[in-house]
Order: C-alpha cells, then sequence, then structure tokens
C-alpha cells in the first residue's frame, strides 16, 4: 500500500481523493464495495514513514498509546513531521485532555467531538466561518490562520487621521502582570 500511494516522498496523484476501493484495486488487494475507508496501524513517525504524515485521502493511520501524555507527545511528533498549523481534532469530554491538546498542538483550529475536515472547513454547529481553504499562520509560512473568506480576497484602504491621543499607563496596559518579575 505505502509504494502506491507515495514515490520518492510524494504522493502519487493517482491515489489522492480516491475511493478506498479505488486505492485497494490500485494497490493489488480487494476490500467489499461498501467500505469507504482504509485503516493501517502504524508506530513509528517521521519523514520515513509516510503514514504518519497527510495522507489527502480515505486513508487514517491508527497510533496505539499508553497515557494521554504519551499521546501529547505522538502528536508533538506528528506536527514536527508535517502539518504545523493545519488542524487537529479530538473526541473528550474530558476538558484537561482538550486544554492540554490546545496548548501542545501547533495548530489553527482544533474541533472537539466533531468530524473533522467538515468541522475545519465551518458549520452552522460550531461557529467556524465557513471556507474551502484554510490558513495555517506562521507555522507554515503563512500570513493568516484564519478560515479563509470573502474577507481575504477584498482589498481595504486604510485611512488614518491624526486623533487625540489615548496613550494608557504601563500599569493599566500589562496590569497585573506590572512589576512581576519574569526570573
Amino acid at each position: 500500500l505505502e509504494k502506491v500511494l507515495w514515490t520518492e516522498g510524494h504522493r502519487t496523484m493517482n491515489t489522492i481523493a480516491c475511493p478506498a476501493k479505488q486505492i485497494a484495486d490500485i494497490a493489488g488487494f480487494s476490500i467489499p464495495d461498501d467500505k469507504k475507508f482504509l485503516i493501517v496501524e502504524e508506530d513509528k513517525i517521521g519523514k520515513d514513514h509516510p503514514f504518519s504524515t497527510e495522507k489527502l485521502g480515505t486513508l487514517l493511520s491508527i497510533f496505539r498509546y499508553s497515557g494521554f501524555e504519551n499521546a501529547l507527545s505522538m502528536v508533538s511528533q506528528i506536527y514536527a513531521t508535517q502539518g504545523k498549523g493545519h488542524s487537529c481534532g479530538i473526541y473528550s469530554f474530558n476538558d484537561d485532555h482538550i486544554d492540554q491538546l490546545a496548548q501542545t498542538a501547533p495548530v489553527s483550529r482544533m474541533m472537539v467531538r466533531q468530524p473533522q475536515s467538515k468541522a475545519n472547513a465551518g458549520s452552522f454547529i460550531n461557529g467556524m466561518p465557513m471556507t474551502s481553504s484554510m490558513g495555517c499562520g506562521v507555522w507554515a509560512g503563512n500570513v493568516t490562520n484564519e478560515n479563509i473568506s470573502l474577507k481575504h480576497y477584498l482589498n481595504y484602504t486604510w485611512v488614518s487621521r491624526p486623533i487625540t491621543e489615548d496613550k494608557p499607563s504601563d500599569e493599566e496596559l500589562f496590569g497585573e502582570f506590572y512589576n512581576t518579575e519574569t526570573w
């Protein structure tokens, strides 16, 4: 399967965004017509292990982990390989786990208990702006990490005129952090 999906480290064009049955046929094995996805168990992460990278299709890699800290470590390794800035998802009701993942994963959007690809693109039930193009922030060399929408394609001219200065004091600006030692 790996040999038909990747050539010299790059995804093969004839297997991107294809039905699982078509990929299986190209790879030389058969699956029932009603199967929608292929699932591969992977235990290694990195550029030399392409199942740990983006697949762009109907293939899902499953990684076993022991303990949530181990799972977070694996997520960090995966994003160190590829995908920084894009997205991640978690199916959990544990707010501590959700918060830990949000603080660990270098992503622009994190979906909680939602179907990843549809939720990333925006939905009436999650408040994300609807889009077909997602910015991935400076993690991925983009200028924005927002879901790209019409506002990003419009040219604006900012007209700035002098105003009365309204400069806050350092204490107002930094609040409780003002005069706090950092080391």
